[in-house]
């Protein structure tokens, strides 16, 4: 006995095709992955200078100038949300540890600007090259 073999309308493949290069062009066109601007490190590392560096899953390590600081953070977009600062505990003179106050950031250009918990402006650092 014969089998026959249905074939598929020509508009069904046709609109299957261009579904399939939508999809194509759209992924090409995702643009700047959510976070991106803000990866890298921001400020100075030199001496008694603070200093972030974030990463893709929103993991960020540093220094106030005196102690060393890490935590993992929640990105949307432009801006990090810090989670829970980890510090050592070192006294340091002429310091300013305004960095492990932050609660959250955002990514202004090559600027990072830094607000407290009540949405105030506490630092700025600038992208290191």
């Amino acid at each position: 006995m014969a089998r026959t073999i249905r074939r598929a309308p020509a508009r069904f493949i046709g609109g299957a095709a261009v579904a399939a290069a939508a999809l194509a062009l759209l992924a090409g066109c995702a643009g700047t992955p959510s976070g991106a601007a803000l990866v890298g490190t921001w400020g100075s590392t030199a001496a008694q200078q603070p200093n972030l560096t974030i990463q893709n899953d929103g993991a960020f390590s540093g220094t106030d100038g005196c102690n060393r600081l890490s935590g993992k953070g929640t990105v949307d977009g432009d801006t990090i949300t810090f989670g829970p600062i980890a510090s050592t505990m070192m006294a340091c003179q002429g310091v300013d540890e305004w960095l492990a106050k932050a609660s959250s950031g955002t990514a202004k250009g090559s600027t990072l600007v830094v607000y407290d918990i009540n949405g105030n402006e506490i630092g700025k650092l600038d992208k290191s090259k």
